[in-house]
């Protein structure tokens, strides 16, 4: 049997040749583009008039000489000028020679290639994105778990005050009925301080949410206001003066500190020789008293830009109103501005706020005092400068005697603004006592 010879395969491999007409065909799309471009530019704007106001020499030389430039700008402005008066045949071969410059091949496949790059761009942009969205998700959710587990490590704090209890109270019962482990976790959170915002009484000196650090004959809530500006200050759902009665479980009679007559106090302080004291003043953008109730209201010594005095109630009303010309008063700190001290639900002996250093003026941006249940001491408001003032909702009285004045606003209260609507005058007595755990 014969053998077969094999040859190699000397075959060469394929290779491309360039098509010889590539070039042409792009310098044709290139002169069509152009073409269709320049006569739809031509078809609005003549070239030439700038080139021959940016050539007055040759256009000199032109007229006397000959000049080559300005008599080809010439030529071509006679050219440019037909195609003018012919404007819509020119803008038609215009356009149809951009269209036929768009239809080569070459200009086709990149308008097809366009979508995909875009695609390709946005798809990238998505990764960076979803990755950024997935860290912004893993935090909140991260946040959501934190802010969970301090819900649930304030709870019983919070459920207790929910049921109406003061913060005292409820610190009490809390230690009364923990264990002692709970009692130093209690104790190292809760009853770590005395705080403004607590609703523990004491002598707070403005920003200051911690009362000064001396012992208290009284159950007072004192807030001294002095150089630092003070965003807000709210005190509501309080109980004042000798509003409740001392009981077999222990808790003590509230009563007013000896030598005091006013039960809510907001005022600056006059001028004293000896010992020398410069007097001070209140400042304040916005005030409102509102929902209250008190054994008497009086304003005094009070300048404010609006005054709204609505739909009170009293045992016996004496409403002067004075016109003044305060200007529309708002305070400011910036960045040194302190932030709101604020006190929901709490029993005090006494609520005072005042200015206590010589020649410095307190101010405050806003200053609410709601819902405040008062009895045997007034409600004394004076040596004030405000931008808003509000008096609404408020019962006052306590001799249900209405020849006895007891809500007064006196003559030294001026106001450039005056609203007084609604308020009604009816006999009234002081409330009675109330227990210290009911």
């Amino acid at each position: 049997m014969m053998n077969k010879i094999r040859f190699p395969d000397f075959r060469l491999p394929d290779v491309k040749v360039p098509d010889p007409r590539t070039p042409l065909r792009f310098l044709l799309t290139v002169f069509l583009l152009l073409s269709g471009a320049i006569g739809l530019a031509i078809s609005f704007y003549n070239p030439t008039l700038w080139a021959t106001t940016n050539l007055p020499d040759c256009l000199n030389l032109y007229i006397h000489n000959g000049c080559y430039v300005h008599s080809s700008l010439a030529y071509i402005d006679e050219v440019i000028l037909t195609l003018n008066s012919y404007l819509i045949y020119t803008i038609a071969v215009s356009v149809a020679l951009m269209v036929l410059g768009i239809l080569q091949p070459e200009v086709r496949r990149g308008i097809r290639s366009f979508p995909r790059k875009v695609i390709n761009a946005y798809r990238k942009v998505c990764v960076w994105r979803d990755w950024l969205f997935a860290k912004i998700e893993y935090l909140n959710g991260e946040s959501a778990k934190w802010r969970r587990a301090f819900n649930i490590a304030k709870s019983p704090y919070s459920f207790l005050r929910m049921m109406g209890l003061s913060p005292q109270m409820a610190i009490g019962l809390l230690v009364a009925g923990s264990t002692a482990t709970t009692a130093v976790t209690v104790n190292e959170t809760i009853l770590a301080d005395k705080c403004f915002s607590c609703g523990d009484y004491g002598e707070y000196n403005a920003p200051n949410d911690k009362p000064l650090d001396r012992e208290y004959t009284d159950n007072t809530l004192q807030i001294n206001l002095g150089a630092i500006p003070v965003r807000e200050i709210l005190i509501e759902n309080v109980s004042v003066g000798t509003v409740f009665t001392g009981d077999a479980a222990g808790s003590e009679a509230s009563i007013l500190p000896s030598g005091k007559t006013e039960a809510i106090l907001v005022s600056g302080n006059p001028a004293v020789v000896d010992p020398a004291f410069t007097a001070t003043r209140i400042e304040i953008g916005e005030m409102i008293v509102e929902k209250s109730r008190c054994k008497s209201m009086d304003f005094s010594d009070v300048d404010a830009h609006t005054i709204i005095i609505e739909h009170n109630a009293s045992d016996g009303q004496s409403i002067i109103q004075t016109g003044g010309t305060a200007r529309a008063r708002a305070i400011g700190g910036g960045h040194n501005q302190a932030e709101a001290l604020t006190v929901n639900g709490g029993l005090y002996d006494r609520v005072w706020i005042d200015a206590g250093t010589s020649g410095v003026n307190g101010k405050v941006q806003k200053l609410t005092l709601s819902n405040i249940f008062t009895k045997g001491g007034t409600c004394s408001f004076k040596s004030l400068d405000i931008g808003t003032l509000t008096i609404r909702q408020n019962e006052v009285g306590h001799d249900s005697d209405l020849a006895t004045k007891e809500f007064q606003i006196t003559s030294t209260v001026t106001g450039a603004n005056w609203t007084v609507t609604d308020n009604v005058e009816i006999t009234m007595s002081e409330p009675a006592v109330q227990l210290g755990n009911p």
